[in-house]
């Protein structure tokens, strides 16, 4: 009967780890890196979020991701974990947008200051053509489409600053230099 006794009592300690936070980690250990530049002005509590809309319409708002921020003389060094998938099995295009969480709910809200770059995070499921895509006049920042565009199953980075060509679109596992600055 004693030996029954043991599991049941490391059960509670193996329930508990399991259910802990993920370490946080330096910002070039995440899968999506950059800096944050720009004027957030006196004491920002900065945070980052995935934003974007799904196919065919789901749109997401995500700053519940793991990450990190470090303040890096007078700019700011962020590291991010993309989901894989972002939505179960949706494509979807994307953006990771800075901003001062200034009421602290971990949340980006009406009129917090934010910012975003010219590059477009493109999820899929499979490899092969997406659809031209409208972004949804509500979503932070200016009203932009997409053409349609030729990508690789998982993570793609399309930079609008650049033609479309053979690499951009590009599929990534990784990403650096994914800069931001106001």
């Amino acid at each position: 009967m004693r030996l029954l006794a043991w599991p049941a009592l490391l059960l509670p300690g193996l329930l508990l780890a399991a259910c802990s936070q993920p370490a946080v980690k330096a910002p070039d250990d995440y899968r999506l890196s950059g800096t944050l530049g720009g004027d957030w002005g006196s004491s920002p509590h900065l945070r980052l979020a995935l934003v974007g809309t799904g196919f065919p319409v789901a749109v997401s708002m995500n700053s519940a991701i793991a990450q990190n921020v470090v303040a890096d003389g007078g700019t700011w060094a962020f590291g991010f974990d993309l989901p894989s998938p972002p939505l179960p099995n949706v494509a979807g295009v994307y953006q990771v947008v800075a901003f001062d969480d200034s009421n602290n709910d971990a949340r980006l809200s009406v009129g917090e200051p934010f910012a975003r770059n010219r590059q477009w995070l493109v999820y899929s499921p499979v490899s092969g053509t997406m659809p031209a895509v409208t972004i949804p006049d509500f979503l932070p920042g200016e009203n932009e489409g997409l053409p349609a565009l030729t990508v690789s199953a998982g993570w793609n980075v399309y930079d609008r600053a650049q033609a479309l060509s053979a690499t951009n679109p590009r599929g990534v596992s990784k990403i650096t230099g994914y800069d931001i600055s106001r």
